[in-house]
């Protein structure tokens, strides 16, 4: 079950990797597609949220567009 950490509200388009990048904001980068030719990521920030990120979550940009973590499932099996 996930928590939401933070509002933001980005509006997703498609196409695009949304992701909480290392400084705890929402960034976003294009997908890749078979068949492209591989070059330089283009990844832009799209909401400063500045999130502190502890250890054992899995932190994500959820449907309604906010931050929301998950602890990570260790050692099951």
């Amino acid at each position: 079950m996930a928590e939401k950490v933070a509002k933001v509200g980005v509006k997703k388009e498609g196409g695009y990797l949304y992701f909480v990048d290392k400084q705890g904001d929402v960034s976003r980068a294009v997908m890749a597609r078979g068949g492209r030719k591989k070059g330089a990521t283009q990844v832009e920030k799209v909401a400063k949220a500045g999130v502190k990120k502890e250890g054992g979550y899995l932190y994500f940009v959820d449907k309604e567009g906010d931050i929301s973590r998950a602890q990570m499932a260790r050692g099951r099996k």
